[in-house]
């Protein structure tokens, strides 16, 4: 679940506790700005994380939803622990950092509510726990470049893909960078530079399609579902690839050496998931793997100057053969 959508239940289950008859869809409509079957998942939501929800049905066939005050309160107490505060803690100082202002505000409303709901013995225990580990375990931020990111298009795809739900985008393509209108079967994110959405488009083939996020312009949740191919696997899928591009045409075998000096540094990097290292008499080191995507492989070659040498394939060893330098003070 997402903290947007554990903030909205939390929300919910205080409108179930306040209101003495419950509340309805028509109610969770209007309070959230949902559609109707939004509504729907979200009463399914809180009748499995509050199990003293009860339902009535009025005489207009209305159905209610109504949470016991005590409720509430006990399952705060039992999902909230120091460890969980803690992680609460580090995500909205790593947001704050990294400038992500949305999920900071987010995250810190659910941290409020969940510690509002607490007796303020346990919460002030709670709090003070938190604080030592934050001081002891410190917190992480990604530093670098990378593109913005648009927080409601992600919680749309998401939304998607737990259904499956189908997505109609407004997609503006690589050729004459005109926008159409598509319509596609999401089944997975992948997260790098850029950021793709694998996807079928149905009714043409059975062939997976990437779309990148940014050139989605317009994007919602169709009304027809879809049943996914059981055998599809994000993660094999990915590995096809060295970063986040994928093309077919390059899919082959990549082999590169690393000069002595490097060999250390090199080794303790993950190239890819599937790679094999090996070490060669003279101190250097030798990585393989099978993937594509030519161009960022020498992106990042770059980085290393004259100290890696492509072995294979020769297309990738021409395009990075110029572009050697000697002169950089240190490794990646």
């Amino acid at each position: 679940m997402s903290f947007r959508k554990a903030v909205d239940l939390l929300a919910l289950a205080d409108m179930a506790t306040a209101r003495y008859g419950g509340v309805t869809l028509d109610d969770i409509v209007a309070e959230f700005e949902v559609d109707r079957r939004t509504a729907q998942r979200m009463t399914k939501a809180l009748e499995e994380t509050f199990p003293a929800c009860e339902t009535d049905t009025a005489p207009d066939r209305r159905k209610y939803w109504r949470l016991p005050r005590p409720d509430l309160r006990q399952a705060a107490q039992t999902m909230l622990q120091a460890r969980e505060l803690t992680a609460l803690e580090q995500s909205i100082r790593r947001a704050t950092r990294d400038g992500d202002t949305r999920d900071a505000q987010t995250l810190t409303r659910l941290r409020d509510r969940l510690l509002a709901a607490t007796p303020g013995s346990q919460a002030r225990r709670i709090e003070a726990d938190a604080e030592a580990l934050l001081e002891a375990q410190g917190f992480a931020s990604r530093p670098g470049p990378r593109l913005r990111e648009r927080y409601d298009l992600l919680a749309l795809i998401a939304e998607a893909l737990q259904a499956p739900w189908q997505l109609h985008l407004t997609y503006a393509g690589a050729r004459d960078n005109a926008p159409r209108e598509r319509v596609i079967e999401p089944y997975g994110l992948i997260l790098g530079t850029r950021r793709y959405l694998v996807a079928r488009v149905p009714g043409s083939d059975t062939q997976l399609r990437h779309f990148r996020l940014d050139r989605i312009e317009t994007a919602q949740i169709g009304k027809a579902s879809f049943a996914r191919d059981p055998d599809f696997d994000l993660a094999a899928h990915t590995e096809r690839a060295f970063g986040s591009f994928h093309a077919e045409a390059e899919y082959g075998e990549v082999v590169w050496r690393f000069a002595p000096h490097a060999a250390e540094v090199a080794r303790a990097f993950q190239f890819h998931p599937r790679q094999e290292m090996t070490d060669d008499p003279d101190g250097a080191l030798t990585v393989r793997f099978q993937a594509s995507g030519h161009l960022e492989m020498a992106w990042h070659l770059y980085q290393w100057g004259d100290s890696v040498e492509v072995l294979a394939p020769e297309a990738l060893r021409v395009l990075v053969e110029g572009h050697r330098r000697a002169d950089f003070p240190s490794f990646p």
